[in-house]
């Protein structure tokens, strides 16, 4: 903006300050990005106190990224610090409902303007019994505030992880290949970690990192903290620092209403080197190069950071559940929402994807920002008819969660240097600090995949492959359609001949193994990969879906034409 301003008051200096012509308004359009004729309008080139005004103008209808800095400290009344961190936790419920119905429908491709999406005032209400599952972004959050009220606020790892591995709702990727990892003996942070955790740049601990932030309001080393003793447990590197990211901008959304600064302030503990700051670096940059059009920085993203090698489901297909991507898909419904509640959801939701989590993200943070008096009325009737009830899979209603996570952010406050005198809490606000860099699947290219999509009961499991590593997906499935059986299959895996470990699949969704076998890091070679069945049961069948195998390198393409 200091820029600008010299080139404007240089522009008006050499053309003179009474000039009005064509040719003078259509220069400042171009540096302004204004047409000539809304220049005029404007009543650019009559007066300094007109092109002062315009000044004003223009850094008021941008949310790129300032240069002000976090106070040393911030005051905010109980009756706020209730409002917003109501706000939070409703503005991320309805998010995640509003999304709920296009989630991964849309890969790799937006929601058209033509498309509806739907709400009313039962919405929620109706969401909570046909489509509890929905709902793993905010009931996930739910387990580690109660470990906070049961244990206290420096509850260990191992707390939250017991906690969440023996919860009984259904969970998905990095969050089920640590479960799955923690009740059979493999605990944080190794739980989480890509050696053992296929999924560990996925979306997981960044769509239930909320609770952290919505606790530790202006402390973002402190929500960075509660972060490592929860991100750890799913994820790893991206997938890690996605969590420690919204976290940050929701612990900044307490004492800031400026978009781009809460984004900007959000990124600060994330090391530079990190993919993910590459690619939130990257949309703030293209938010400020294509302000008025968030389509054109969702392409850009497409074009650049879309690529996967972590998710074995997503590395050869449309479907993207990294944790970079999304939280592009989230700045931008912040950036281009320009803090109207209803555009920042749809916008995050039309981005695609993980098109549920993404809104919920978004207007969790405007809803703390806000605050819940402000979210606007058309919304309310629906989350006010679900604040008394269970929330899915939990025994806590959202009204016990509201009152949960103030006394934990009146008491983190008070512990982090801040003080309450009637009524009015002050903040000792942190400057954030920045993280190590976690890096996963470094020395890892994908190169192939097969579809086998194939039952297995007396036949074994053999895989010839070239490269450094494998994951092979699917599952053990019923052949009398069981919906519950205990039967636990036991795998033993050969890698060249050796035996190296055996596998248990877990029938019970529950607790299902997410994939049947990964290896990485191997030498680079020839191998062969052999998995035997030591107690079929006629009435289960291995389903192996398919592998994906990966190299030392990147995969050399043919090209037909090299020798013309």
């Amino acid at each position: 903006m200091i820029d600008a301003m010299k080139k404007l008051k240089n522009k008006w200096d050499f053309e003179g300050g009474n000039s009005t012509g064509f040719r003078s308004l259509k220069r400042i359009g171009t540096l302004t990005g204004f047409s000539p004729v809304r220049a005029g309008l404007l009543g650019l080139g009559t007066t300094m106190l007109s092109f002062i005004s315009l000044l004003i103008l223009i850094s008021c209808q941008t949310n790129t990224p300032t240069s002000k800095a976090l106070p040393e400290t911030a005051t905010i009344s109980a009756e706020a610090l209730k409002d917003k961190i109501k706000g939070g936790w409703a503005g991320q419920t309805i998010g995640c409902s509003f999304g709920g119905p296009t989630e991964f429908k849309f890969k790799g491709t937006m929601i058209q303007d033509y498309q509806p999406i739907v709400w009313y005032d039962n919405y929620i209400k109706e969401t909570f019994v046909e489509d509890p599952g929905l709902y793993d972004d905010v009931y996930l959050d739910f387990t580690f505030v109660d470990v906070l009220e049961r244990v206290g606020l420096d509850a260990p790892t191992d707390s939250f992880a017991l906690a969440f591995a023996r919860e009984d709702y259904k969970l998905w990727h990095a969050n089920q290949a640590a479960r799955y990892n923690i009740l059979n003996g493999i605990m944080p942070p190794a739980s989480g970690h890509w050696m053992n955790n296929p999924h560990a740049d996925d979306i997981d601990f960044q769509i239930e990192a909320d609770f952290a932030g919505m606790m530790a309001p202006g402390m973002i080393n402190t929500a960075s903290d509660i972060c490592d003793r929860t991100g750890h447990i799913m994820n790893y590197g991206d997938g890690f620092y996605g969590g420690v990211f919204m976290a940050a901008m929701y612990a900044t959304a307490f004492i800031s209403d400026d978009i781009g600064f809460v984004v900007e302030q959000g990124l600060k503990p994330i090391p530079p080197e990190s993919k993910f700051h590459q690619v939130i670096s990257d949309v703030i940059q293209w938010h400020q190069q294509f302000p008025d059009d968030w389509k054109k920085c969702w392409f850009e993203v497409e074009k650049k950071h879309t690529s996967e090698k972590g998710c074995p489901e997503g590395v050869f297909n449309a479907f993207n559940i990294d944790a970079s991507v999304n939280a592009a898909y989230v700045v931008i419904g912040l950036l281009y929402g320009q803090k109207d509640f209803y555009k920042t959801m749809d916008i995050s939701t039309r981005c695609g994807q993980d098109s549920d989590c993404n809104p919920a993200t978004a207007a969790g943070i405007l809803g703390v920002m806000s605050g819940y008096e402000k979210i606007p009325a058309y919304w309310k009737p629906a989350i006010e008819q679900v604040n008394n009830l269970k929330f899915p899979y939990t025994d806590l209603t959202l009204n016990q969660v509201y009152d949960l996570s103030y006394k934990h952010a009146s008491n983190l406050i008070l512990k982090n240097n801040g003080e309450e005198k009637d009524g009015i809490f002050t903040i000792k606000v942190q400057q954030p600090t920045t993280l190590p860099l976690e890096q996963s699947f470094e020395g890892m290219y994908p190169v192939k995949e097969l579809l086998v999509r194939k039952d297995h009961l007396e036949n074994q499991i053999k895989i010839s492959f070239k490269g450094n590593g494998i994951v092979v997906l699917g599952n053990v499935k019923s052949q009398c359609n069981e919906s519950q059986s205990e039967y636990v299959a036991l795998l033993d895996v050969y890698m060249d001949g050796k035996k190296t470990e055996q596998v248990r699949m877990p029938f019970d969704y529950i607790i299902r193994k997410y994939d049947i076998y990964h290896k990485y890091m191997l030498d680079e070679g020839d191998h062969l990969l052999e998995i035997r069945w030591v107690d079929p049961d006629p009435a289960f069948r291995i389903y192996f879906k398919s592998y994906v195998v990966y190299g030392e390198k990147p995969v050399e393409f043919i090209n037909p034409n090299m020798d013309k």
